[in-house]
């Protein structure tokens, strides 16, 4: 994979996810405006499908494609055969229900040099350990599973309200280990766009990156969420123009500090 592909994943909006076993929807979804695309061989291919679904993957690299490959956990049945297929390729891996540094580990240990894993943090012992998953060497990103998460807790996978705290211990673990904001989880109602709006909204005001889709009619609205505003732009602007020699000065009417002149970096460091 290209230098290109790394330094896209780390900044990336939006990752597309795409089933192992339908190929005929790789290429589509790659030209989808997708920063980037999760190749499945978990929950979204059937037990008799995993192994065409790991060829086509296995194929698809090989001819220079890039992608996330979600593999399937550890301990089931499948993992090992999706290591075999990923021993041949440099690649980032999405590692489900990651709950310890040592999974994580144990993982790039299996994998050609150079390679990265993206833990998918959707259980309770993986929110609680997240700190340390974050920590362990190769993380490139986390990734919020709240689908599961939601299902493991007995909780409605909308109340936003209930799935804060491990929202915020997912954005803080990513903070405190110096790698790029993380992935926000799924929006299930594939046409609802108002409401995949408000969920991408609410996840940028949790200090989320970006957005996993489920179709690419979600592509370009998580993208949207995720790209600073034209007024933001003017703001970030204005704030470094008034910062000067660095020293704390004032902006319309309020302070403008170290703080505030960082954050005004990162907003242009994010536009396309």
């Amino acid at each position: 994979m290209t230098t290109e592909f790394w330094t896209s994943l780390a900044h990336a909006r939006s990752l597309l996810f795409v089933p192992g076993h339908r190929p005929d929807r790789f290429a589509k979804a790659a030209r989808s405006g997708a920063d980037g695309i999760v190749l499945d061989i978990e929950d979204a291919v059937a037990p008799d499908s995993k192994t065409a679904a790991r060829e086509n993957i296995g194929r698809w690299l090989a001819s220079g494609g890039t992608g996330v490959i979600r593999l399937n956990g550890y301990g089931t049945p499948w993992y090992d055969e999706d290591l075999a297929m990923l021993r041949e390729h440099r690649c980032a891996v999405m590692l489900p229900k990651a709950t310890s540094p040592g999974e994580v580990t144990g993982l790039l240990d299996e994998l050609p040099p150079g390679s990265a894993v993206l833990p998918l943090l959707e259980t309770s012992a993986g929110i609680l350990n997240a700190g340390q998953v974050c920590a362990a060497p190769g993380v490139v990103r986390a990734v919020f599973g709240n689908a599961d998460l939601a299902r493991e807790i007995g909780i409605d996978l909308a109340d936003r309200v209930a799935l804060a705290y491990a929202r915020s211990q997912i954005v803080l673990a990513s903070a405190s280990n110096g790698i790029p904001a993380p992935i926000d989880g799924v929006t299930i109602a594939l046409t609802d766009l108002d409401l995949l709006a408000a969920d991408a909204e609410h996840a940028v005001n949790f200090g989320f990156g970006g957005k996993l889709c489920l179709h690419p009619r979600q592509v370009p609205g998580v993208n949207a969420a995720f790209s600073p505003t034209p007024e933001e732009v003017r703001w970030a602007r204005e704030i470094l123009a008034a910062s000067g020699n660095g020293s704390v000065t004032a902006h319309d009417g309020k302070v403008v500090g170290k703080p505030i002149v960082d954050r005004a970096r990162r907003v242009l460091a994010g536009v396309r």
